[in-house]
C-alpha cells in the first residue's frame, strides 16, 4: 500500500507525521518526494548505500542540418526554443523534455542530450528487527522542474512494503506527481484560517484524483474549531489530532523522531495505519 502524506501549505508538520509513521509500522519504506527541500533524513539518519543521477532530455541542434524553418519553436508549448536567422537558441530552464521538437523537425536536425537535474539516494534506517527502507530525491539548486525527479524516486517503491511518501507542500505539479498512484492520502493541517483555506484546496485535489483521504490536525489545541467543523460538514474522516507537545517539539528541534523516545506515541502512529485500513474497507 502507498500512503502519501501531503499538506496544502508548508510548516504543518507533514514530515513529522511521515517519518514517525514510517518508524512505527512494520515493513515500511519512506520516500521523500519533497525533492526541493528533502528533510526527512534529518530525523531518520539513513545510511545511504546508493546514489543515482537523474537527468531529463534536452534538445541538441545540429547546425549543419538545420534550415531554421522555425517549426520546432512553433510547436514547443513551453517556449523553450527560439529560432533566429542563423541559429536556434535553447532555454534549458523552460524545456520539459517532451521531445516534440525532435519529433516535428523535418530535417532531423534535433537530437536529445541529457541534463542532470538531481540525484536519487537510497539506503536503510537501522532499527531493531527489520530496517526501514529509505529513498529520497535531491533536486539540484536552481533547477525549476522537480516532477521528473519525483517520478524517478517513486520507481523505487517496493510493492511488498507499506510505502510512506512525503509529498511537497502545496497543490501544484510536484504534489500531483507525488499523489499519482497513491492508495491513500493523509492531509496534515493546522486549526487556523490559513490551515483551513489550504486544506480545502488540498481536498479539492485529492477528490479530483479520486484518492481516498483523511485529515490529521497538528497543534490541535491551538487555533479554532473551523477545521473540525469543515471535516464534519464534508464527511471527511479526522484520523488523528496532535496537541501542542513540549516533548515532541524538543525532539523535533534536536532532529530526533518522537516515536523513538515515546512508546505510547509509537502505538498511536501504529493505530493510524489501522485507521487507514478501515477507511479503505468502507
Amino acid at each position: 500500500m502507498i500512503i502519501a502524506v501531503a499538506s496544502g501549505k508548508g510548516g504543518t508538520g507533514k514530515t513529522t507525521i511521515a517519518t514517525n509513521l514510517a518508524l512505527s509500522i512494520p515493513q515500511a519504506q519512506y520516500i521523500d518526494c519533497d525533492v526541493e527541500e528533502p528533510n526527512g533524513n534529518l530525523f531518520l539518519k539513513a545510511e545511504i548505500q546508493q546514489k543515482e543521477d537523474v537527468g531529463v532530455p534536452l534538445p541538441h541542434i545540429d547546425s549543419a542540418l538545420c534550415t531554421y524553418c522555425g517549426i520546432c519553436a512553433k510547436d514547443c508549448e513551453f517556449n523553450a526554443l527560439a529560432v533566429l536567422k542563423d541559429r536556434v537558441m535553447v532555454f534549458p530552464e523552460l524545456c520539459h523534455g517532451c521531445g516534440v521538437c525532435s519529433y516535428v523537425c523535418p530535417e532531423k536536425a534535433i537530437s536529445e542530450g541529457e541534463k542532470i537535474i538531481g540525484v536519487v539516494e537510497r539506503g536503510v534506517v537501522p532499527q531493531e528487527g527489520e530496517d526501514l527502507v529509505f529513498c529520497q530525491g535531491v533536486l539540484n539548486v536552481g533547477e525549476p522542474m522537480s516532477p521528473p525527479l519525483i517520478k524517478k524516486a517513486k520507481t523505487y517503491a517496493e510493492p511488498t512494503r507499506t510505502v510512506i511518501m512525503d509529498a511537497p507542500p502545496g497543490t501544484s505539479c510536484p504534489v500531483i506527481q507525488t499523489l499519482n498512484g497513491a492508495d491513500f492520502c493523509l492531509l496534515v493541517t493546522e486549526p487556523t484560517p490559513f490551515g483551513l483555506n489550504d486544506l480545502e484546496l488540498a481536498v479539492g485535489v485529492v477528490r479530483q484524483m479520486k484518492i481516498p483521504f483523511g485529515v490529521i490536525i497538528n497543534r490541535s489545541d491551538s487555533g479554532d474549531q473551523s477545521v473540525v467543523e469543515y471535516c464534519q460538514r464534508e464527511n471527511i474522516p479526522l484520523l488523528m489530532e496532535i496537541p501542542l507537545n513540549r516533548d515532541l517539539a524538543f525532539a523535533y528541534s534536536k532532529g530526533i523522531p518522537y516515536v523513538t523516545e515515546n512508546s505510547e506515541a509509537k502505538d498511536q502512529f501504529g493505530q493510524l495505519l489501522v485507521a487507514i485500513h478501515k477507511e479503505l474497507q468502507v
